[in-house]
């Protein structure tokens, strides 16, 4: 799926969301299926800019994903579609840790 390319004031605007995630012993490639699943559907909200999620090089089983929505709204509607409730359903239980921090842009783009 292509995507147009954002002018950089526009990646500087909205919600960020940072999140990590530690999968447990043996559940790293359901958790890498799972967030792969999730690319597609959430990049096609109407709230979401960016859904980017990354593995680490160097530990196969952690993971961090980069939200990047037009308002924190886009996030509350993210979390409200099925995609996400099913990822959660059918993740949560696989994951050793995860940790969520929000961002808001300070800088002019």
């Amino acid at each position: 799926m292509e995507h147009a390319a954002l002018p950089f004031g526009e990646l500087n605007q909205g919600y960020v969301v940072a999140i990590e995630i530690v999968a447990k012993d043996g559940e790293e490639g359901a958790v890498a299926r799972a967030l792969e699943s999730l690319i597609a559907p959430s990049m096609a909200e109407p709230g979401m800019k960016l859904f980017l999620p990354y593995r680490s090089p160097t530990d196969s089983k952690a993971f961090f994903i980069f939200e990047l929505y037009r308002t924190a709204d886009g996030r509350a509607a993210h979390e409200a579609t099925e995609h996400f409730k099913v990822f959660v359903a059918e993740t949560l239980p696989r994951i050793a840790s995860r940790r969520l921090v929000p961002y808001v842009s300070y800088a002019a783009g």
